[in-house]
Parts: structure tokens; C-alpha cells; sequence
């Protein structure tokens, strides 16, 4: 289009640039004239027209013999030729005239003893206001009348419009030059919004918006200040702090919504503008360019700019929080299934705790239960082999924090803000940590701790997602803790605390096909009837409690002791010949006379089997430990004997 002018108008930019220029005999813009609101501007436009015209006319007859001055309406003398002859005397003359001229709108002379001048009104073309005055003056006046000066006043006026004319078309192209960058710009602008809007993940969005900002802005200097946690390794994208938000762009810019500027002193620029969506702000669009290469006209575009790719960001993060939340949930599915596969709480917790380790990214993860006998938190799991086995103070480090607060915590950096000392923590190396509660029935029963040598590392949606986490992780271990109480019910005897006598069946034939020996004392109290019958059933019942107590102290940990029936009770010693198994009888032998009160002694029968043994099954080694328990009674009771193979 602008190239298409310069072609149109060609004689007219040829001439802008010659000594003498020419305009072609007729062109659209003739019709355009000054008016009015021009008054402000045209002293520059007289005077430029003024040194053309001479150019053009210095050689004719009144150059020689007088001097011109070219005066605006206001009676101030704009331009002038130069005549060493003609002085101050001659210049009230002039003004004179060209007062004259001014209020008559036609020519107007002076003359005096020492001086002559003539005026010629300049008028517009289109309605015949006068917009100036040519005054003359010379020694002998001559200027051949006043028709002769008109005709030089109408030769300067065809230069005025002239120059008029070529500022007229300048000014048009220069709108034209305007109005073609605007609608780049819009294209561009457009374009950059339609791909940004095309994006849908944070990284792409801000990675677009930088790209685009260097095409529009090659010379600047483009910085992104965002309040969310993702900074995606850009060094221009930065974390938006408010150390000083008085004297800092951004953070005025961030906390009023509007764009602020500040010059520096060498002339640069600095343009801070919040990138916001529907919901929120989301960041400072920050722009630094230099010295006049800013134009005010891009403000606009630059705000528009921002305002797009704030609501880019927040629609690819919602998007990108959507697939999150999707994630979570299949993630949260599945772990509660797996979780729920099993019911042993060891297992649950390594499951859980490698879980974590693989969901999180994390470098450590440890799992605390709460033992609320002993009153301390146990490591239940943790890839830290120096933490197994530890146990903690419910006051102790963050675990103690999360237990007194019941609610979860996330650390940025403990390096910078150790609130607490955390073996953890600093045999690690770990510097970021989020932690959540175990909850169950409103208590906490147990800590989980997750960190990583990163600062910074987890995010908000870390921490919100490993509180979901914990809830189901806490049911797990609830449900396998009920699972654990009811079997421990199931086989175990509610009077005397040991194992029910289906539970000893069970481990007998299960040591049976892995153990190569193994042997069972049945323990029998002496005339139990007459304890019951003279001091009554409840000493009866203690009198059971108090022997259970000194067997489940005489024997090791493997060991399993079970109430086979009524006052007898049973134990089965794996890995024990009928030789030591007959010391160990004889050592609850003789505790139970010692130690029970009032004083009961019992009788014990002994058996073995071994390997060599052809299919000695459980109820064969029961009965032969019955066997000899009946020779034990028979034998006067309070002793020991061992059966026979």
C-alpha cells in the first residue's frame, strides 16, 4: 500500500528533496487546506516555504532593491530576505502595511519621509481567511503597485501549499506506516495467541511466550517472575519474591493488577505487567529495552500480550492439574488395592514406604508406627539401613511435630530453616521433606516421612497428595491390625494368654516338613479338682494364669505353648531332642512349686520325633507324651517322664 503511494506520488518525493521542486498539475489532495487548529504549527511551515520561494525567486527584480518579510497574523515577523540597505525605519513601515493588510484582507501600503512598504494578505484557498502577511520595503518603494506585490504574495502561497501538501501526504504515509505495523502486529499478536492457546502444558505455554516475546522484542531484555512453583529450568523464568514490593515494578505490578514503568536515568525502560487469567495472577511479564526504542503505541499489544498468555497458563494448568488429579485417583486406586492384597503389617509397610519412594521421586522414605505402650515411635520401614529398629520420642523431630500437631508439614530447605534436629534429615543429606500423620479413629498412630537432597523439591501438590496417601495407607495398617488382633484371638487362649490348642496342631505339622527333630512336654496340674474345690474356681483360674506365665518364661521365642485342655497345657520345643526338652521341664517343674501361690506342683510328659521316624504324626507324638505324662501321675506326681519311641 505505502509502496504503492511513493509510485502514485512519485514528482511529489522527488521534489521534497530538490533545490526547485515541481508538483504535478493536479492531485486529490488539492482540495486540503490549513485551518485553525493549525495556528500552533505553521511558523515552521511559513518559514521552510519562505527559504524554497526565495530560492526560486531571488533572481527577479524586487530581491535586488528591497527586502521581503513574511509576518504570521499574530504581527511576529516569521522570515525575512536580507538587504543591507534597509533598517529599522524601514521595519515599522512593513508593519504598518502588514497591519493594514491583516484587518483589510487585501493590500496595504505605508509611506513616510524615510520610508515605503507594501503588504499583500496570504488567504486560504479553500475559504479566504487570512493566514499570513508578504510585507516589501525599499528605499524608493517600488514594488509596481500593489497588483505587483499580489503577485509575488500568490507565487509564495503556491509554495506554502506546496510544502503544505508534501507535510499533508508525509503525515499520511506516516499513518499509513502506522496503521500497516499495527496490523502486523495484530497478525503477530493473533498468531502468538493461537498458538499459546494450542498449548496444553505449562512448560509449552511459557516456552511459546518467551519465543514470541524475542520476535517481538529483539532488542529487549524479557524476564517472567511467576508466583507458582513451576520455574521449568528457563533461567529468564524467575520466582516472583517480594523482598521490597515498595520500591520493585514487579511486586507493584504483581499486588495492584496494572502495569507499572520505570525510566532509568540513561533513558531505558523497564515494563512490568501482571500475566493474569479468570482466577488469578499468576506472574509479572517483565521488559527491559533501551533507550528510544520503546513506542508507546506497543503498550497495548505488550498488555494484550500478557493478558493472553496469562489465561494460556491458567487453562494449561488447570488442564495439567486435571491430569493430575486424574493421575492421583488411578494412583490412589491402586495403591489401596495393593495395599488391601495383604494383611501382614510388615509387608504393608515396605510396600507402602517403596511406594512412596517411586511416586514422590524421592531419595529417602521412612515409616514410623506408634507404640502406645511403650509410649515411642518404631521404624516400620525405611531405605535407611541405620534407621531400622530406632525408636523415637513423640516429642522427638518432625515426627514429634507432626504428632503434636496432627497435621501434615512441608520443609523447603532445612539446611536454611532447621526448626528441629531430624536424624533423618541430617544423615541424608536431605534438605526438602514433606511429612503426613497416620491417622485412626482421629489419633495419630503413625508418621510418614519422605525427603530429597534438593531443596525445594516437593511441591504443594506433593504434600496435598501424600496426606490423600496416608489416609489410605493408615487403613491398610488398621485393617491388618484388626486382621492381626482377630487371629490373634482365634488362636489364643483368652484365660491363660497362650496359643488355643488348633494353632499348636497347625505349627507342629508345619515344623514337621522343615525341621529335622523336634519335641512336646504336656504339662498337667497336680490334683487341679482340689485347688478348685477349696479355695474355688477364680484362684483356680489364677492358679492357670500363674503357671501360663512361668512356661512362656522358661521357654525361648520360637518356641510355642498352648493350653491343650482343662489344667493341662502343652509345649512345642522345634529343634529340641527329648533330652533338653526333658531340662526344660524339669526347669517349669520346679518354678511352678517355687513360684505359684497358693502352691501347686504339675507333672509333665515328654516325646520326640525325628527325621528317621516313619510318618510320626502329631496326634502319635501327642500320644506318646500322654503316655508318659499317665506314668508321671502314676508315679507320684511332680515329676517328669519321658515316652518311648
Amino acid at each position: 500500500m505505502v509502496d504503492r503511494m511513493k509510485s502514485n506520488f512519485a514528482p511529489l518525493f522527488k521534489s521534497v528533496s530538490a533545490d526547485k521542486p515541481s508538483l504535478p498539475d493536479a492531485v486529490w489532495f488539492h482540495s486540503e487546506d490549513i485551518s485553525d487548529a493549525d495556528k500552533p504549527m505553521l511558523p515552521p511551515l511559513l518559514a521552510e516555504s519562505f527559504r524554497y520561494w526565495t530560492t526560486e525567486a531571488k533572481e527577479l527584480a524586487l530581491f535586488n532593491s528591497g527586502r521581503f518579510v513574511l509576518f504570521d497574523i499574530d504581527l511576529q515577523a516569521v522570515a525575512a530576505t536580507e538587504h543591507e540597505h534597509i533598517g529599522i525605519k524601514h521595519d515599522e513601515a512593513m508593519e504598518a502595511a502588514v497591519k493594514e493588510a491583516l484587518q483589510a484582507g487585501a493590500p496595504g501600503t505605508y509611506a513616510s519621509a524615510c520610508a515605503k512598504a507594501a503588504a499583500a494578505p496570504l488567504l486560504r484557498r479553500s475559504d479566504g481567511v487570512v493566514f499570513a502577511a508578504l510585507a516589501y520595503a525599499s528605499d524608493d518603494g517600488g514594488v509596481e503597485g500593489s497588483t505587483g506585490l499580489e503577485s509575488y504574495a500568490l507565487h509564495y502561497r503556491s509554495w506554502f501549499y506546496r510544502k503544505f501538501e508534501e507535510l499533508y501526504v508525509k503525515d499520511l504515509l506516516l499513518q499509513q506506516q502506522r496503521t500497516e505495523k499495527e496490523a502486523a502486529r495484530r497478525d503477530s499478536l493473533f498468531q502468538t495467541a493461537k498458538r499459546l492457546y494450542h498449548q496444553i502444558d505449562v512448560s509449552s505455554v511459557l516456552s511459546e511466550l518467551l519465543m514470541s516475546l524475542e520476535h517481538l522484542y529483539p532488542d529487549s531484555e524479557v524476564q517472567l517472575y511467576l508466583s507458582q512453583d513451576h520455574l521449568n529450568g528457563d533461567p529468564r523464568v524467575k520466582p516472583l519474591i517480594f523482598k521490597n514490593a515498595e520500591h520493585d515494578i514487579v511486586a507493584k505490578a504483581f499486588l495492584s493488577g496494572k502495569s507499572v514503568k520505570e525510566h532509568d536515568r540513561d533513558g531505558s525502560l523497564r515494563l512490568a505487567v501482571p500475566m493474569s487469567g479468570n482466577q488469578s495472577a499468576y506472574g509479572v511479564l517483565c521488559l527491559s529495552i533501551g533507550p528510544g526504542q520503546w513506542d508507546e503505541a506497543d503498550l497495548p499489544a505488550f498488555l494484550l500480550l500478557a493478558e493472553t498468555s496469562g489465561t494460556a497458563f491458567e487453562n494449561a494448568k488447570l488442564y495439567e492439574q486435571s491430569n493430575l488429579l486424574i493421575n492421583e485417583l488411578r494412583l490412589i486406586n491402586e495403591l489401596t488395592k495393593r495395599l488391601n492384597q495383604s494383611l501382614r503389617l510388615k509387608e504393608i509397610f515396605q510396600f507402602a514406604s517403596s511406594e512412596l519412594l517411586t511416586v514422590f521421586e524421592a531419595d529417602y522414605c521412612c515409616i514410623l508406627q506408634l507404640n502406645k505402650e511403650k509410649n515411642q515411635f518404631a521404624v516400620m520401614s525405611s531405605n535407611l539401613p541405620a534407621l531400622e529398629s530406632e525408636h523415637f520420642s513423640p516429642e522427638y523431630g518432625f515426627s514429634g511435630m507432626v504428632y503434636r500437631t496432627k497435621e501434615p508439614m512441608i520443609i523447603s530447605d532445612y539446611w536454611n530453616t532447621r526448626v528441629v534436629t531430624s536424624l533423618l534429615m541430617d544423615n541424608t543429606g536431605s534438605r526438602s521433606l514433606i511429612a503426613a500423620p497416620i491417622m485412626v479413629d482421629g489419633e495419630v498412630v503413625g508418621v510418614i516421612l519422605v525427603t530429597h537432597k534438593t531443596p525445594s523439591f516437593f511441591s504443594y501438590d506433593n504434600y496435598k497428595l501424600l496426606q490423600v496417601m496416608s489416609t489410605h495407607i493408615g487403613l491398610a495398617i488398621t485393617n491388618a491390625s484388626l486382621h492381626a488382633e482377630v487371629r490373634r484371638m482365634v488362636i489364643t487362649d483368652n484365660l491363660t494368654g497362650l496359643h488355643a490348642r488348633h494353632y499348636l496342631d497347625e505349627q507342629i505339622q508345619s515344623r514337621q516338613r522343615k525341621d529335622p527333630f523336634g519335641s512336646l512336654i504336656l504339662v498337667d496340674i497336680d490334683h487341679f479338682k482340689k485347688v478348685n474345690d477349696t479355695f474355688g474356681h477364680q484362684v483356680g483360674d489364677q492358679i492357670l494364669k500363674q503357671v501360663s506365665e512361668i512356661i512362656s518364661t522358661a521357654i525361648r521365642q520360637g518356641d510355642i505353648a498352648a493350653r491343650w485342655g482343662g489344667e493341662e497345657l502343652a509345649v512345642y520345643l522345634p529343634g529340641i531332642r527329648a533330652e533338653q526338652a526333658y531340662r526344660i521341664a524339669e526347669r517349669i517343674r520346679r518354678h511352678v512349686e517355687n513360684e505359684t501361690n497358693p502352691v501347686v506342683t504339675v507333672s509333665c510328659g515328654v516325646s520326640e520325633w525325628t527325621f528317621e521316624d516313619e510318618k510320626v504324626s502329631v496326634e502319635t507324638l501327642f500320644y506318646r507324651a500322654d503316655m508318659a505324662l499317665y506314668e508321671a501321675k502314676h508315679n507320684g506326681r511332680n515329676c517328669i517322664f519321658v515316652g518311648q519311641t
